[in-house]
């Protein structure tokens, strides 16, 4: 094998299954010399790959963890696993699945051989989620155009539906895009309004990536996340939650939000005094799907709707 870049991506892709490979083997299977394999090693050395060589009779050389990631080489089977798991996560807005699992994808969909994508696609559509909450559906397409406007820094237009139905077309910078574990959230500039704005993903149609370049501007908040959460309480308001459970306060933490922090109050008891920027019929399903007994001392709207749903699902039932 005299083609030195096709040598190298083969002998990457014997080292990066976890094994040690003798000198000799990886010079039989490349047609070889003992002496190319070394300088070949050297070369993916240079190239940022952590290869590290055992002595002995023998010798052999492995793929470590070193202080950056470098390059991965997938065969087929490998990229459409990889591909799947991340649609799949970035589609149904999974509980600690954030933006970078969608820029992921984003760069892994872009080099894809069309037999791949349609390979992907297919088991995706073949493909049933479970999934919690009522977080809404989304087009992994709509994700990926969407992270690779913020990543490339370009003006991005596409239709939008607002609460009310109502249906309008915007040009935006695109800024960030924020998970909050049951749906994703797009931060932009909006050119239209001239103004900061919060759209939700499940809401856009037809994004476009127009190729106009633009210099990110400073988001008032300092900080996505900050702006996202002040942008849904003004959207909303705020909600004073004060919830007694019966259950240990590490069985409560663990089917909470991170961001929601319940106290023990006993052996088996604990309690959750927190401001929260939700409706009230999103915290009743939460609280029903936690699947521990609790009473709510407060909001008296929560406790109002509590009981409504109790008597519906009570007549569901007869």
């Amino acid at each position: 094998m005299t083609d030195t870049p096709a040598r190298l991506l083969n002998l990457l892709s014997l080292l990066q299954t976890p094994r040690e490979w003798p000198g000799s083997e990886l010079a039989e299977r490349l047609s070889v010399s003992a002496r190319t394999i070394r300088r070949d090693i050297d070369r993916l050395r240079d190239l940022g790959y952590p290869v590290e060589a055992t002595r002995g009779a023998v010798g052999g050389y492995r793929l470590v963890a070193g202080t950056a990631m470098p390059p991965l080489l997938l065969d087929d089977e490998e990229a459409v696993a990889i591909a799947v798991g991340l649609r799949a996560g970035a589609g149904h807005a999974v509980e600690g699945v954030d933006e970078a699992s969608v820029r992921a994808l984003a760069k892994l969909e872009q080099v894809l051989p069309a037999r791949l994508r349609q390979r992907v696609s297919t088991l995706q559509n073949a493909t049933l989620p479970l999934t919690r909450g009522d977080g809404a559906t989304i087009a992994p397409s709509t994700l990926t155009a969407l992270a690779g406007a913020v990543t490339g820094r370009e003006k991005l237009r596409f239709s939008y539906r607002a609460g009310d139905g109502a249906e309008t077309k915007r040009l935006v910078e695109p800024y960030r895009l924020v998970s909050t574990g049951r749906r994703w959230y797009l931060v932009a500039y909006d050119l239209g309004r001239e103004d900061w704005r919060t759209f939700r993903v499940d809401r856009v149609t037809e994004p476009f990536a127009t190729g106009a370049r633009f210099a990110p501007r400073e988001l008032p908040e300092g900080d996505e996340a900050a702006y996202l959460v002040r942008s849904m309480q003004r959207a909303q308001g705020e909600v004073d939650l004060d919830v007694s459970f019966a259950a240990p306060v590490e069985t409560v933490a663990a089917r909470l939000p991170a961001h929601l922090v319940a106290v023990a109050t006993g052996p088996d008891a604990c309690r959750l005094r927190a401001r929260v920027p939700d409706s009230v019929e999103w915290l009743a399903l939460r609280l029903a799907l936690m699947d521990v007994p609790f009473t709510v001392h407060a909001p008296t709207p929560l406790r109002t709707y509590l009981q409504s749903l109790a008597t519906r699902l009570a007549a569901a039932v007869g």
